[in-house]
């Protein structure tokens, strides 16, 4: 019986050791050993910033491939080296990154309704996108707030959050609740490809700028003295303000919301005195740029698209090397634009300053003839930049255009740039109307001739800008309005000797939207003249994208200009990629700049990415409801004028720079003129009798 007994004992045992044995095999559950290994290098704070419930399940994302060795937010690059070496990776240091907060509205955005008992702004805003006027801002329940894991934000006295950079790990957490998406977690990289969008917090003077830098924050970052931080936002959208503060229009001031009250600010003075502060201090500040890639683009054209197209690439890590032409880098900054606006010296402080990034140069080459498209490419650059400018003159097409004496204002700009010859006379007629016309009148004043500027329309259809029309007549230049070239007479040498110009009335408005210039027939008129310089307009030189058999597998636009989509600025070469005046066609520098940026992003992603994407809220027109012009509650306050350094009387005997620096004093005055402008919010601020400081400005997050 006992023997019975454990015979049947011994038999369940054995079955049920046979059944666990089975049962193992067919339920069992293999956990990656890394797992553990992983979750014991992390921080084991369980916090939840990365988004996982805690650590293990964020190694578990690790091993599933969900996350990366980045995943713990609050461990730094010591934690993420450490998952790197588990998993059988190469680690390289990742570029700083905190919560962007963008809005400047706050208690500023008028409110229109508010739905008690919903203090949060995600239920607000399924509330008819909330209770604000603005449609875009913070809605100031502070969710974003009670997001953080951190403690790395607070309402700030403003209305809208204030981010702390020391305590932020950019885990995301504040910018996923934001539902208005003020909140962007942001680096170095981010801040450069951005590119304005119809949701940013865009006050009037950015949307307009050509280079879309943040004009307002760069204006506050002034004015409480942190010169280097305001650089720092300029550089984000363009990299020579040293340059354009001397020569840019100014658009963006055309827009100001001040000048509805009495004047626009003087944004582009604020711009030069900063810039001019870091090259007057004897130091240059720091730009950070991203780990090296190995790739290599090749910039075809060394002039503003050209540089910044190459500025940008090299901050985010690629290898660039600018192929110019001349004999320098600068492109019209250097040959177009004469040294009493922008003084070589200063341009090649500023240029080398972007050198020295380790950006390599090769001037004296020429495109299609020293070098090609297929050159290129068999040297190892995985991408090209195309930004060969517009150098090609239109010409006046009447009798007489090639007789000895005449040239193109270009060219006569390019000779005084290179310190050439030029071969002036002693009376001189400059054709056209626009800025180039006026280089050349106020360049030919300064070389010693009496100069008449011709031009078919009136004095207030002439396209240069104002402050240049003005300093061309302070400096003698004569101004021959309404009347247009019909030929030039030459004597038995075949040299000038008069331009016979016919008289113009103004008739209907044209596409342009400026009055048509209408010939009055019979009044016909000769001016005496031993120089011509005609400068009507120019386009880019396409010839050299042809191979030996005459093909190109590049697009032209019927305007004569490069063909490229014109939000990734891509050709119909894949690789090519092109910017600036070569496809604009002629256009201010700061445009030019902006083009360079906005190729360089492309590029990015192209090296990067292997494709390429931008926004579809891209912001290309003026935003209709942020143009008001009914600007209450704002006192008067003068803005500051630009000095000058030399008498109008002296200008004319040299080409030393003519307009100076605001003072410190005067750019403080000038920037607490700004309006700290958002989309629709702006500050109701001071009168002229009382103190403007940087504690009393809104301060940006």
């Amino acid at each position: 019986m006992i023997v019975s007994s454990v015979l049947v004992l011994l038999g369940i045992g054995f079955t049920a050791a046979v059944v666990l044995a089975v049962a193992s095999k067919v339920l069992y559950v293999y956990e990656d050993p890394r797992i553990a290994q992983v979750e014991s290098v992390l921080a084991g704070a369980n916090c939840g910033g990365c988004g996982f419930p805690g650590c293990a399940a964020a190694a578990q994302g690790v091993i599933d491939g969900k996350a990366g060795a980045t995943v713990c937010v609050i461990g730094g690059d010591e934690i993420a080296v450490k998952v790197a070496e588990i998993m059988g990776l190469e680690f390289s240091s990742m570029e700083r990154q905190i919560a962007f907060v963008d809005c400047t509205g706050g208690i500023r955005a008028e409110d229109i309704y508010d739905y008690e008992g919903v203090p949060d702004c995600r239920a607000q805003n399924l509330l008819y996108r909330g209770n604000k006027m603005c449609p875009e801002g913070c809605l100031g329940y502070g969710t974003c707030v009670d997001a953080c894991q951190f403690g790395a934000i607070e309402m700030g006295p403003q209305g809208y959050p204030i981010v702390d950079p020391e305590l932020c790990t950019a885990c995301n957490g504040c910018a996923v609740v934001c539902p208005r998406g003020v909140i962007t977690i942001w680096g170095q990289s981010a801040r450069i490809t951005h590119l304005n969008r119809n949701t940013d917090c865009l006050a009037p003077c950015r949307q307009k700028c050509p280079g879309q830098i943040n004009i307002p924050r760069y204006i506050e970052q002034v004015s409480r003295g942190d010169y280097a931080g305001a650089l720092e936002t300029i550089r984000e959208r363009i990299p020579m303000p040293l340059s354009i503060g001397r020569v840019c229009p100014h658009p963006c001031e055309g827009v100001c919301r001040r000048k509805h009250v009495e004047e626009a600010i003087g944004i582009n003075m604020i711009k030069r005195f900063v810039a001019d502060w870091e090259m007057n201090s004897g130091r240059r500040l720091p730009i950070p740029c991203a780990s090296d890639t190995g790739r290599k683009v090749a910039i075809v054209g060394g002039g503003p698209a050209g540089i910044a197209c190459a500025f940008y690439l090299r901050r985010l890590g690629h290898s660039p090397t600018i192929y110019e032409s001349m004999p320098k880098l600068g492109g019209q900054l250097r040959y177009g634009i004469p040294e009493y606006r922008l003084p070589k010296d200063v341009l090649d402080w500023e240029i080398q300053g972007i050198l020295d990034l380790g950006i390599e140069t090769k001037c004296s080459q020429k495109f299609g003839t020293d070098f090609s498209l297929n050159t290129l490419q068999e040297e190892g650059f995985e991408a090209v930049f195309l930004g060969i400018g517009a150098w090609m003159n239109l010409t006046l097409r009447i009798e007489g255009e090639e007789a000895e004496g005449v040239e193109t204002g270009t060219e006569f700009l390019t000779k005084v740039g290179l310190g050439m010859e030029t071969g002036i006379g002693k009376k001189v007629v400059v054709i056209g109307g626009g800025n180039t016309a006026i280089d050349t009148a106020r360049s030919s004043v300064r070389l010693g001739a009496d100069v008449t500027l011709m031009y078919r329309r009136t004095r207030d259809e002439m396209p240069a800008n104002i402050e240049e029309i003005v300093g061309a007549e302070e400096e003698t230049v004569h101004y021959l309005l309404l009347a247009a070239p019909k030929r030039i007479l030459t004597d038995d040498d075949g040299h000038v000797t008069h331009v016979e110009y016919i008289k113009m009335e103004l008739g209907e408005p044209d596409d342009s939207g400026r009055r048509r210039p209408i010939p009055i027939e019979g009044s016909e008129t000769l001016i005496e003249c031993d120089t011509v310089y005609t400068a009507i307009g120019q386009k880019p030189e396409l010839s050299c994208l042809y191979d030996e058999s005459g093909t190109c597998k590049l697009n032209e636009t019927k305007w004569r200009t490069l063909d490229a989509h014109p939000d990734t600025l891509q050709t119909a070469m894949p690789h090519v990629f092109t910017g600036g005046d070569m496809h604009t066609g002629p256009a201010l520098v700061i445009t030019a700049l902006g083009e360079g940026r906005k190729a360089a992003r492309s590029i990015h992603q192209y090296l990067t990415e292997g494709s390429l994407h931008y926004p579809t809220d891209i912001q290309r027109e003026l935003i209709p409801y942020t143009m008001f012009t009914n600007v209450p509650d704002v006192g008067l306050r003068k803005r500051a004028e630009m000095p000058h350094l030399i008498e109008c009387d002296e200008r004319t005997c040299s080409f030393e720079e003519i307009e100076g620096t605001l003072t410190e004093e005067e750019t403080k005055h000038e920037t607490c003129r700004c309006l700290r402008c958002g989309l629709t919010c702006y500050n109701r601020d001071m009168g002229e009798d009382e103190v403007c400081t940087g504690d009393d400005c809104v301060k940006l997050a």
